[in-house]
């Protein structure tokens, strides 16, 4: 009896296993034909797809691997989820700015659901996005973006962050909070119409809230619940963002409660006020896209795109200059010769300041701030150099393969301000310089945060010169990145002397 029980068990495990195989055979053999026209890429293996070839925490740096091996245009499996990458400043200029309709869509993601569910300027799709785009666009120029009424409130605000700096009277201290603080204030005068004192302790919940909110997006356990939602639904992996999304949601609703009590036609003094207004004069349409829901999330996309990125690159810079303090004396002699001290810089002075302009685009492109950019995806089955993508696949335009892409960039992986300027010293546009995408997804901010960046630099380094603390050399500065779906410098301590 023993020796036929063993021999069944051992029968029974060659049925189990060779249906194993088979199974095998056939979900490979369908792998294959499913995805016979699209891009090429690393054979996934059963449930975890391509996931043993990307580390979650540096999902960019895999990336960047993987391009070297399968060129501008693969297929990756996040787990059952299918992803086309596009590499390099070549296809993706061709795919968001030559063929901006085919690939103008935003994938529709867990992910992406429980941040926006459709609403809003950044993950919205059709007649939602384009009509928040368009009224956000509209407003934010009415508000003085990419003119002097800004400059004038990016200088007013430099004014407490320079005193706020000075206060530590040359002692080390955290960039973090104040640099938040400063670049938040900016976005809060354009939303709400007015700024906050650092100190405040609802304008400090909501930095706060804002930056965990960027980590949690790019957490390894966030991406799981992406790849795997049923999965991450049981184990709760997307709890702690919802309720983030959510407590935020509720502190922008209560700002715009209390805004729509003390409305005044006659005084429309920030976003907030004019979205109010332009519900107020769509009440009576059967259908209004300026509900409610598209408020609070057209502020969180304002704010979390307004305050988070460039906020980041000057703290960025900050480190730089002290890895670097041959470049900031140059930055500074230049602000010198242009600007007389205690003067204001303003946006106008860009023009004569090649090497700091240099400087600051340089920040953007090696700090590389939003490495995967946000996810698009084609409305219909789209060709590409040959290649099928089907209606509603995920597309990575892999911007850190733009920024980081040898043909267009002498020493992508090291800091140079040469990249940007010529024999002669003059300035030069680089077309593969795209922090902020480009084509009809691009950064509605982008003209904003380029006067931020540059009047938050240069004021900083026109009053400050910025050095490790004592017993921290150059060498010992650390360039990696912390995890998030941005880019942030591992959190530093930095000594500020003042300049006069």
């Amino acid at each position: 009896m023993t020796f036929i029980a063993y021999f069944l068990t051992r029968a029974d495990m060659l049925i189990y296993f060779s249906i194993f195989i088979a199974l095998f055979i056939y979900w490979i053999n369908g792998i294959r034909k499913s995805t016979a026209k699209m891009p090429p890429g690393p054979i996934p293996l059963p449930v975890i797809g391509n996931l043993n070839l990307v580390d979650l925490k540096r999902p960019h740096e895999s990336l960047m691997q993987l391009s070297e091996k399968y060129g501008e245009i693969f297929t990756l499996h996040f787990g059952p989820k299918k992803m086309v990458i596009l590499a390099g400043y070549k296809i993706i200029k061709e795919a968001l700015v030559t063929r901006a309709e085919d690939f103008g869509e935003r994938a529709i993601t867990p992910i992406f659901e429980i941040l926006a569910n459709g609403h809003g300027i950044i993950l919205s799709n059709g007649e939602t996005w384009k009509c928040m785009r368009r009224f956000t666009i509209s407003t934010l120029r009415e508000f003085g973006m990419g003119k002097k009424s800004v400059e004038s409130t990016i200088q007013d605000e430099l004014m407490p962050l320079i005193d706020s700096i000075k206060s530590h009277n040359g002692k080390p201290f955290l960039t973090h909070l104040l640099i938040d603080s400063a670049f938040s204030n900016v976005i809060c005068s354009i939303i709400f119409g007015k700024r906050f004192e650092y100190d405040d302790p609802m304008f400090e919940k909501l930095i706060k809230m804002l930056d965990e909110n960027t980590k949690l997006v790019g957490s390894p356990k966030v991406m799981l619940y992406d790849y795997y939602p049923f999965l991450g639904s049981l184990l709760g992996l997307h709890k702690e963002l919802q309720q983030n999304i959510q407590d935020l949601k509720g502190l922008i609703s209560q700002c715009s409660m209390n805004q729509r009590l003390d409305l005044d036609a006659n005084n429309i003094t920030g976003y907030i006020d004019a979205y109010l207004m332009k519900q107020k004069q769509e009440s009576t349409k059967a259908e209004t896209h300026f509900n409610e829901e598209n408020l609070l999330t057209c502020v969180l996309d304002l704010f979390s795109a307004g305050t988070e990125t460039t906020s980041v690159t000057i703290r960025w810079g900050i480190l730089l200059m002290m890895k670097y303090p041959e470049i900031q004396t140059r930055v500074q002699e230049e602000i010198k010769i242009h600007i007389e001290p205690g003067q204001l810089l303003t946006a106008e002075d860009r023009r004569k300041m090649p090497y700091t302009d240099a400087v600051i685009h340089e920040i953007q492109r090696f700090c590389n701030i939003i490495p995967l950019n946000v996810s698009h995806s084609t409305p219909t089955d789209v060709y590409l150099r040959g290649y099928l993508i089907p209606k509603g696949t995920e597309v990575v335009p892999f911007l850190t393969s733009v920024l980081y892409d040898k043909t267009q960039w002498k020493t992508p992986y090291d800091f140079n301000p040469n990249h940007f300027l010529d024999e002669n010293g003059k300035f030069v546009r680089n077309d593969a310089f795209m922090p902020f995408s480009v084509g009809r997804r691009a950064c509605v901010g982008e003209a904003l945060a380029k006067m931020e960046l540059f009047l938050f630099f240069t004021g900083l380094l026109q009053a400050f010169t910025f050095y490790p603390p004592p017993g921290v050399s150059t060498e010992d500065l650390n360039l990696k990145p912390g995890v998030g779906f941005t880019l942030v410098p591992t959190p530093y301590m930095t000594c500020a002397k003042p300049n006069y």
